[in-house]
């Protein structure tokens, strides 16, 4: 029987996705519904399914949206030409990219600029990585592997897709500096903050645990990773959509759980899941483990800061 749940800090909203998830709800407030959203806003279905209940309608692409509406581009940044469609289209939009993922966009312009050739370390097919790539011709690359294959005059220049596996992006930057020599990146790190906090949080949470579940999405990439995170340090992990996902063989011989979530992944649903090992252990014991503080929070677009 599980007797201990152990609660991972920080976990869940990151300041970009409490943003993004606010610019759709103050636009509702705003203008009214509908109000169109150029792909899922954050990467969890429970998050689209509220806004949906709001009046929010989700698109894949600006041709579904009728003219002269509102649409708001999602957390994960989209390319220039996405920005220019909307133009043509008479479509106001509203920018809900992290600033954090903003900030690869400048540095893409910068070193296009200085006439660097760009590497960028990311999953190909990703919202981010399609946004990004669209500033700049880039070679992607997501493996040691990859880099092995590739072949670059000149020199070259570094981003990261921000919600990377910290210690497998090492690796990749390791492997381009050993076939390249010297290269360049950004003064600072392209991971986000709350990526890194939230993989150190899991590797503490593995010490101390038998299971970690990971609350988030499959489409989440910073869900999977802390996935990756808690196995490499050899423990027994799984990701959970929510309370359902949970299944029971999982559990037996299983004391201690370690309880997390993704950076989109709201906290109503590691509440549930705690509830849920309450039904099966009135007396379980419930402990925080706290790694960093965050209290970091990014303004809203100017259109909307005043609503």
């Amino acid at each position: 029987m599980v007797d201990k749940l152990i609660l991972a800090s920080p976990r869940g909203f990151c300041a970009g996705v409490s943003r993004a998830i606010d610019i759709v709800e103050k636009a509702l407030s705003f203008f009214g519904a509908p109000v169109y959203v150029r792909h899922e806003i954050v990467h969890n279905k429970h998050v689209v399914e509220d806004l949906k209940q709001k009046g929010a309608v989700f698109v894949d692409e600006l041709s579904a949206v009728p003219e002269n509406s509102i649409v708001i581009f999602s957390a994960h940044g989209v390319s220039p030409a996405v920005k220019d469609e909307a133009k043509r289209r008479n479509l106001r939009a509203i920018d809900a990219t992290c600033p954090l993922v903003t900030k690869v966009h400048w540095e893409a312009i910068k070193y296009k600029k200085e006439r660097y050739e760009l590497v960028l370390i990311g999953h190909k097919g990703h919202p981010e990585v399609e946004g990004t790539m669209g500033e700049a011709p880039m070679h992607l690359v997501e493996t040691v592997e990859d880099v092995e294959k590739l072949n670059i005059p000149g020199k070259i220049a570094v981003l990261t897709q921000t919600t990377l596996g910290v210690d497998e992006t090492k690796y990749v930057m390791e492997a381009l500096r050993k076939k390249f020599g010297t290269i360049s990146t950004p003064p600072r790190e392209d991971i986000c903050y709350a990526t890194t906090n939230r993989q150190n949080a899991v590797k503490e949470l593995a010490k101390k645990s038998e299971l970690v579940l990971v609350v988030g999405s499959q489409t989440s990439s910073n869900s999977k990773q802390l996935v990756e995170t808690a196995r490499k340090a050899g423990i027994h992990a799984h990701l959970i959509q929510d309370k359902g996902s949970i299944k029971d063989e999982w559990l037996q011989n299983v004391n201690a759980v370690g309880i997390t979530s993704g950076a989109s992944a709201p906290e109503k649903l590691v509440r549930e899941v705690v509830d849920f090992f309450k039904t099966k252990n009135s007396h379980i014991a419930i402990e925080h483990l706290e790694t960093a503080k965050e209290d970091l929070v990014f303004p809203l677009p100017r259109e909307l800061a005043a609503h």
